[in-house]
């Protein structure tokens, strides 16, 4: 059979030579971490030991440079026993993205969305080390669909922006 020129898809219109739109994750860092225990893993005697859990979970993103954006999802993951602190975990997993040829709403997109799902492995590991590590038995945050977070926030920002722009009704 003759050789036969199977070039990708998208090849003539720079996408090989580096210059057509990219997504690419560059590092995968923690940019911040705390745990505190106040009591350590052991509780007194007699005490309810079913504690109740708060989890917090956010995302920034900043661009840092032409292309590149850092992007943050931070988790607030805390245990108490009735008004008793069982511990409190704070974590802020960072990536840096490079974010090349696309629009502005496909950049938001991928900083708001994509980004945040490609970090979410890391902090659950992160957040279930610490927490076993302190003492206690892991926590493995559950999933979470970024995609739907995105949409509802965008959904949130349209609505306020209607509000804004409403005129205000006469009594």
């Amino acid at each position: 059979m003759a050789d036969e020129n199977t070039a990708p898809a998208g090849a003539g219109d720079g996408a090989t030579n580096g210059q057509g739109p990219a997504v690419a994750l560059q590092t995968v860092y923690i940019k911040d971490l705390s745990f505190e225990a106040p009591k350590g893993p052991l509780m007194p005697s007699g005490t309810q030991q079913d504690p109740k859990i708060s989890l917090n979970l956010s995302t920034t993103s900043t661009n840092i440079a032409q292309d590149a954006h850092e992007v943050i999802l931070s988790v607030t993951l805390e245990a108490k026993n009735g008004d008793v602190a069982v511990y409190l975990a704070e974590v802020k997993q960072a990536g840096l993205f490079l974010v090349r040829g696309f629009g502005t709403d496909e950049t938001r997109r991928i900083l708001g969305s994509f980004a945040p799902n490609l970090l979410f492995p890391y902090i659950r590991q992160t957040v279930s080390d610490i927490v076993m590590k302190g003492g206690f038995p892991p926590f493995l945050l559950p999933h979470v669909n970024f995609d739907a977070l995105f949409e509802r926030s965008l959904q949130e920002q349209a609505a306020r922006q209607q509000g804004q722009a409403a005129p205000p009704q006469a009594n």
